[in-house]
């Protein structure tokens, strides 16, 4: 890791940005994949699979004796553990529903508003070097609470063709029943665009790599809406003196292994904290199975000493990470000052990993600093909140004549004529 000691806020930029991708590269290889599933449907599909993932499909779709295989292949505390996941996600995100409030702004005029469900939604969950089955419940829970009426979902086959078990358990379980062996650009373009096997969706949701989502960001321009702008995954940890090293670098280690692209940043309030963290980082890194793809990650990631904890928060509201971390003594009260952040943990016992897997947040989070404007993925990411007005003829008289007035301000005679005519007809109609 790059080491830099008490930068000047001036630095800060340059220290705050992440690797730089051509997107207009990847652009260029994800369009012609779009395009192929566009005038061939499966046919493509097959073609790429077969291409990118060595597989030969006959069917996409995932039958239902599948399901049974996976469920009755898993161990039982795998299955325990998905289980209560999956329970506490659902427990975090019922809670965001919203009542209905009907509001009288004036006398006779009620508005409303109302959420509701998005019917079609797709979810992509990687299932290369690390099938992310947790991705199926931070997904298909929400959607499943929300409504949504079709829910489909798009996962990369293994070697042999099949879905990874633990992916297909966590979709039965959370109430998913379509699911299609295809991975990728492909699988995105399907999705958006529709296919024979593959149904055209509203809503595009999940993570993937670098091509994945140029493909999510290229479908988004022709109608199709995403769940939100995503990158590589990345961490911010605040660390003071009261810290435990070997927590603080498995944290950043957590992180480092998702992907050669992922960032990591330390931000330690003193040399003693920085020093003991990085050791403990390279005795952990040498035991971990995917020490290379962190080595990597590490190769383009920073630990920052800063003076005081002030300065670390306005650094790490500068970064807005979608992971950060407070790993202080008084991590409750310096958590009033975060600004911009995907998902906060608090203290020496809440590891990124607990918001990852079951502690009930949602792990789907704005990176490469669209927090300052994006929020993860959560219950009001499936519905639609449309508004709803009822007026009766009393209240439209109060109403009418500001709407006659404002409409004639803006030279919008009809606009002025449909309340006009109405208040005529109220008049004539006896009491």
């Amino acid at each position: 890791m790059q080491i830099i000691r008490y930068p000047d806020p001036a630095r800060w930029p340059e220290l705050t940005r992440r690797p730089v991708f051509d997107w207009s590269a990847l652009e260029a290889q994800v369009q012609p994949i779009v395009e192929a599933v566009a005038r061939e449907g499966d046919a493509a599909l097959r073609r790429f699979t077969r291409h990118f993932d060595g597989v030969e499909l006959e069917h996409l779709a995932v039958p239902e004796a599948e399901f049974d295989a996976a469920e009755a292949s898993l161990e039982p505390a795998l299955k325990d553990a998905i289980r209560q996941a999956a329970a506490n996600i659902e427990r975090f995100h019922a809670a965001q529903a919203e009542t209905v409030q009907v509001v009288e702004t004036m006398p006779g005029v009620r508005c409303w508003r109302k959420a509701l469900p998005i019917e079609r939604v797709g979810l992509y969950v990687p299932g290369g070097s690390a099938p992310l089955f947790s991705t199926v419940l931070m997904l298909a829970v929400p959607a499943r609470l929300a409504g949504c009426a079709r829910v489909v979902l798009c996962t990369p086959p293994q070697r042999d063709g099949s879905v990874h078990p633990a992916i297909l358990f966590a979709a039965r379980l959370a109430g998913v029943a379509e699911v299609c062996r295809v991975g990728g650009a492909q699988a995105i373009a399907a999705l958006a665009l529709g296919t024979e096997s593959v149904p055209r969706v509203d809503k595009i949701f999940g993570p993937g790599n670098q091509y994945v989502t140029a493909a999510k960001q290229l479908v988004q321009r022709q109608g199709v809406a995403i769940d939100l702008p995503a990158g590589p995954s990345e961490v911010l940890v605040v660390a003071d003196d009261t810290a435990v090293p070997a927590f603080v670098a498995a944290d950043l280690l957590s992180q480092a292994e998702h992907g050669p692209d992922s960032q990591v940043v330390l931000v330690a309030l003193s040399e003693k904290l920085l020093e003991a963290a990085l050791a403990e980082l390279e005795a952990q890194l040498d035991a971990l199975p995917r020490a290379d793809i962190a080595r990597q990650a590490l190769a383009h990631s920073r630990a920052i000493v800063v003076r005081t904890p002030d300065e670390a928060l306005a650094f790490a509201n500068a970064y807005a990470p979608e992971h950060l971390i407070l790993a202080l003594a008084e991590a409750e009260r310096w958590a009033e000052a975060v600004r911009h952040a995907g998902s906060v943990f608090l203290g020496h016992y809440t590891p990124e990993s607990a918001g990852d897997y079951a502690s009930g947040t949602n792990h789907t989070l704005p990176t490469n600093g669209h927090a300052r404007a994006w929020s993860g993925v959560s219950l009001d990411s499936f519905v639609r909140k449309t508004t709803f007005q009822q007026i009766t003829a009393a209240g439209l008289q109060r109403l009418g004549p500001v709407v006659e007035t404002m409409a004639a301000a803006e030279a919008l005679e009809a606009h002025r004529r449909a309340v006009s005519i109405r208040l005529a007809f109220a008049k004539k109609r006896p009491s």
